[in-house]
């Protein structure tokens, strides 16, 4: 069994961050790292592996040169191949162009079961599994709080907030799971040295027969067109209740309203 998972290098969501003159992410002012979330679907792909046999997990991401370090992270945590996607041509895609050059890699790799993140940090759109499903004609399972596959079945528990329902489907198929499926593991030192041996196959865009022209920032459906930068913090009031005024004054904010 193959498994393909998705992972994105995302600026740190605890840094600084800013946006370049085209209106797209300025990534090369930020640090970046493998997304939080991308690391639950690592994870689940991981423990199907640990469950049985002969299942290799491979990473595919798409980016620039240092979304290198998305797959890498992905291979000390136990990933047995990684599958990067570099094309200058790719630079500002949106997310129907994004699951559309995804769709073409998974095609090509051939996997029995593609696991994502719910959403990535930065984009945090949440469309692309369901994108990529309807792309290649493969039942879309998304939103998983639990994962499990048995024989040519994929199941999946989504959570609501009044119910859970029970999703199946036959593989192939498309999977996205939450923060709730369960921690992820962190690299062992073992992990780490076993991943500078790990193969890692480098696509553009003509390994995967799509066009240069339907990706990238001018193909994109929207268009920035300004940005403003996060105004500073502002120091918040303090009431003194020295003279018992403390209850009203509270009363009175949270009347008006302010702290919503």
């Amino acid at each position: 069994m193959r498994i393909v998972v998705l992972v994105k290098y995302v600026p740190d969501a605890t840094g600084e961050r800013s946006f370049a003159a085209d209106g797209t992410v300025d990534r090369a002012a930020a640090d970046g790292l493998l997304s939080e979330l991308d690391e639950y679907a690592i994870e689940q792909a991981l423990q199907i592996a640990d469950e049985g046999d002969d299942v290799e997990v491979v990473a595919m991401t798409l980016g620039p040169d240092d979304a290198a370090d998305a797959i890498k992270r992905s291979l000390q945590m136990g990933a047995s191949a990684g599958i990067h996607i570099n094309d200058e041509a790719v630079h500002g895609s949106d997310s129907l162009a994004t699951s559309t050059v995804l769709a073409a890699a998974i095609a090509k790799a051939e996997p029995d079961l593609v696991v994502c993140g719910m959403a990535s940090t930065d984009g945090a759109m949440g469309v692309v599994p369901a994108m990529i499903a309807e792309r290649l004609g493969w039942p879309g399972l998304t939103f998983g709080a639990t994962l499990s596959v048995s024989g040519d079945t994929v199941s999946i528990r989504r959570d609501g907030d009044v119910a859970s329902q029970t999703i199946e489907a036959s593989l192939p198929a498309v999977v996205s799971v939450t923060d709730q499926s369960g921690e992820a593991r962190y690299p062992s030192m073992k992990g780490i040295l076993a991943a500078k041996k790990k193969p890692v196959q480098h696509w553009a865009l003509a390994d995967l027969g799509v066009e240069p022209a339907i990706v990238g920032l001018a193909a994109a459906s929207s268009t920035v067109l300004e940005t403003t930068p996060r105004p500073p913090k502002e120091a918040g009031r303090i009431v003194p209740d020295s003279d018992g005024a403390g209850s009203a004054a509270l009363v009175d904010f949270l009347s008006a309203g302010k702290y919503i």
